[in-house]
């Protein structure tokens, strides 16, 4: 209990750690609106009374998933090429404005290309985020409440969906656009109060900068801690300059091929398959018709919309436990976890076919309430977290921005094989092929993940 009060989010000095928390946060919120807007506006344009003035086929449908994917491969390129060039906050900047035009394009919708353009900025943004917000956050916190702040990115991701589940099932299809907008402006005006990150003012030689973003980030403004803040302040500049001193060389391929780096890679790698072919990111998108397919008496909507609050649960259990049990623990449950969900899932809908389980018809929602559980807990709660902290200094921007473009690749194939998958093997096999990769990655993770709570962002 007292390690728990001790890594409270709450303490002074870290106060101004989780505002900037929130503040970048409201980009991945209104990043899971956009997710979490596909599911129930699928079931309205697929009906007679659409609102809009065409209809969608199975094979655009599985164009407008898996566009995200591809949105989020430009995003991560992008963001690959400018985060240490241009700096933090101006990648922050750089995402409001795509995430603006979704809505624009989703509000003048006249045919099924400009969904397909909406589906693909969601995509481009969600893609930026994950990689700049965790290294934002990474490089602000403190070491003690990294974990908890860079878990907020999920927690704000499935709140997100959350919201987009409720307001496209209820609200009128062009009402939507009009909620979805304020949030990009609100985030960008918002960010114009936060600072650069301290690691990058330091390798940039701006002092003076370096040392106004440090006192605000560790809330020392009066003069009883303006002492301590420069000791802290110097030894942080020395820990930076011996690590460019270490680092002087520029980056070249031999950094990627270290051992470290690509024990590093081999990890992120396992990492992102698991987290896709487990299938728990396209049962976000798809799960209107997943409740559909097995038969569950729950309205298809009403089911959606209570994972998404069970996906908030299960995000805010990791963030209150990895900074206390580890990243590794929570990695291990989660990955069982879902395989073991996956196969009851498939066992139930098999078995279905054959039997009269209609006595039984409530436990596709009770599994599917499990399987998102444990795979927020770990698989998509601490995923970024995680990704941040598997690679040496050196090569970490350019790590973590490779690792998120081969995880958008497979964001691509998963969401665009996901319905196709569900039509022509059935549900079945479908969920045992998720189950069979969740526990291949929980056997990876036993054997070979290693913990990294504590792990400094500064030095290796």
């Amino acid at each position: 209990m007292a390690k728990f009060f001790q890594n409270s989010l709450l303490q002074h000095k870290t106060r101004y750690q989780l505002l900037a928390t929130v503040i970048v946060n409201i980009i991945t919120f209104g990043h899971g609106v956009g997710v979490g807007w596909l599911s129930p506006t699928l079931t309205k344009i697929q009906h007679p009374d659409s609102p809009l003035a065409f209809r969608v086929n199975l094979a655009e449908i599985s164009w407008l998933g898996s566009m995200l994917g591809l949105g989020s491969l430009c995003g991560n390129l992008t963001i690959a090429l400018l985060i240490e060039r241009a700096g933090r906050k101006f990648c922050l900047y750089l995402i409001a404005l795509p995430y603006a035009c979704l809505w624009v394009l989703i509000y003048c919708a006249s045919n099924v290309y400009f969904l397909y353009a909406a589906r693909f900025l969601c995509g481009f943004t969600g893609g930026a985020g994950y990689v700049v917000v965790p290294i934002f956050i990474s490089e602000v916190a403190d070491s003690s409440i990294r974990g908890a702040l860079t878990s907020m990115v999920m927690l704000s991701v499935d709140l997100g969906i959350l919201a987009g589940y409720i307001v496209s099932t209820y609200l009128s299809y062009h009402v939507v656009p009009f909620l979805g907008i304020i949030f990009p402006v609100a985030y960008f005006i918002a960010n114009l109060m936060l600072p650069e990150t301290v690691p990058y003012l330091l390798k940039r030689s701006q002092l003076s900068a370096a040392e106004n973003s440090y006192r605000y980030y560790r809330n020392q403004t009066d003069a009883r801690s303006e002492e301590s803040s420069k000791l802290n302040f110097e030894e942080l500049r020395t820990a930076v300059l011996a690590q460019q001193t270490k680092n002087s060389s520029p980056l070249s391929y031999k950094d990627l091929i270290t051992k470290p780096a690509l024990k590093g890679f081999a990890a992120s790698c396992v990492l992102s398959l698991g987290y896709q072919f487990s299938g728990v990111f396209s049962f976000i998108n798809y799960m209107s018709d997943i409740f559909k397919a097995s038969g569950s008496i729950v309205d298809v909507n009403t089911g959606t919309i209570i994972i998404g609050i069970v996906q908030i649960v299960g995000v805010y259990t990791s963030t209150i436990f990895v900074d206390i049990v580890g990243r590794r623990l929570l990695m291990l449950l989660s990955t069982f976890g879902v395989g073991i969900g996956c196969i009851a899932f498939g066992c139930f809908t098999y078995f279905a076919q054959f039997h009269d389980l209609s006595d039984y018809n409530w436990l596709p929602l009770v599994l599917m309430i499990f399987i998102c559980y444990v795979g927020n807990i770990g698989l998509i709660g601490i995923f970024f977290l995680v990704l941040v902290e598997l690679f040496p200094v050196k090569i970490r921007s350019l790590a973590t921005s490779i690792s998120v473009i081969f995880l958008s690749i497979l964001v691509f194939g998963t969401l665009k094989l996901f319905p196709l998958m569900m039509h022509y093997w059935g549900i079945s096999i479908t969920m045992w092929f998720s189950a069979g990769s969740a526990l291949v990655t929980f056997l990876y993770f036993w054997l070979f993940l290693q913990e990294t709570k504590g792990k400094s962002m500064i030095e290796d």
